[in-house]
């Protein structure tokens, strides 16, 4: 594998954090706009129907030629899934957890 392999497959992770990053930076607006909103379900369809052409149109310039790269820009978006995932948990969730982590403390 060549430098310029690694640096492909580098990027294509980053675009995968990026594409990540709009797909549940979208959700989380949302969801936010959603509580005041008079039609929710159309807001969810529509900000889904948007979310998911970016991120498949995002997807497939990606790696369209290359499954490497594919896979790559898949690594960088599901990493952006498991740290929002972490940001949004409640925090008596996380008190709790850090509080359990700690009673097994030795």
């Amino acid at each position: 594998m060549t430098m310029n392999d690694l640096l492909a497959l580098a990027l294509a992770g980053v675009a995968g954090f990026a594409l990540g990053a709009v797909f549940f930076g979208g959700l989380w607006w949302t969801v936010q706009r959603a509580v005041s909103s008079r039609r929710p379900a159309l807001l969810f369809f529509g900000s889904l129907l948007l979310r998911m052409s970016i991120v498949l149109g995002g997807f497939y310039a990606v790696g369209h030629t290359d499954w490497q790269r594919l896979l790559a820009c898949l690594f960088g978006f599901v990493v952006v899934r498991f740290i929002a995932v972490r940001l949004t948990r409640p925090q008596v969730e996380r008190e709790s957890k850090r509080a359990q982590e700690m009673s097994h403390a030795p």
